[in-house]
């Protein structure tokens, strides 16, 4: 195992775009930097339990059966379909209020955390690539002549951590798109283009094969 070898990989591959990745860049947006990071203990519970999953063998169990890739990926589908359409239809800015006239987004009800960590944690979880990744990836960096749960334990911590540097590179990034956002007109062109990009994502997501 080399540790020092997976880090940039780990780095590598959750910085990669998707619906997560999405949802951090949003509640960098709307929450800020902060409330990204802990929203994405959410998303790291999700991953946590692929990495057990892949760990005692039953990735592959699970990469094996048509019917169960099959019920993730429409569970997965379904959701994104459905937050992207509350998102398209929405006016408001997610506990935040606009303005009009003054040219700046002022803060309003406070955040709702736990929402926003069990959206990252769903968005996670309903994810079949996620048991791609960690079946097939992961593998190629254990050593054989030693033990196992050792290494996935090593590895899977240094992945998880990866995560938390992804969310604070696209959270810092919707923190800095949030500043163009001065009217409800912005709030609702903001929102169309957080629901397209999650049914978009969805219909991808339908497209995945194995």
């Amino acid at each position: 195992m080399d540790a020092l070898l997976f880090a940039p990989v780990a780095v590598a591959i959750s910085l990669t775009p998707g619906p997560n990745n999405f949802c951090g860049l949003n509640n960098g947006i709307r929450a800020g930097v902060g409330a990204a990071l802990i929203a994405t203990l959410g998303r790291v519970a999700a991953f946590a339990i692929f990495l057990t999953v892949s760990a005692v063998g039953l990735g592959a169990m699970l990469l094996a059966s048509e019917a169960a890739f099959t019920a993730v990926k429409w569970v997965g589908a379904c959701y994104l379909f459905w937050l992207g359409w509350r998102a398209w239809r929405s006016r408001e800015f997610s506990g935040l209020a606009v303005v009009e006239g003054e040219g700046a987004v002022a803060s309003g009800a406070a955040v709702k955390l736990r929402a926003l960590i069990a959206q990252e944690f769903l968005l996670g979880i309903t994810n079949p690539k996620a048991i791609i990744l960690f079946a097939a990836i992961f593998p190629q960096f254990i050593d054989p002549a030693q033990p196992a749960a050792r290494q996935f334990l090593v590895l899977g911590s240094i992945y998880l951590a990866s995560e938390f540097v992804s969310t604070a590179v696209y959270a810092t990034g919707g923190r800095q798109i949030r500043r163009f956002i001065r009217s409800s007109r912005g709030v609702v062109r903001l929102n169309r283009a957080t629901g397209g990009f999650f049914m978009g994502a969805g219909g991808l997501l339908l497209a995945t094969n194995r």
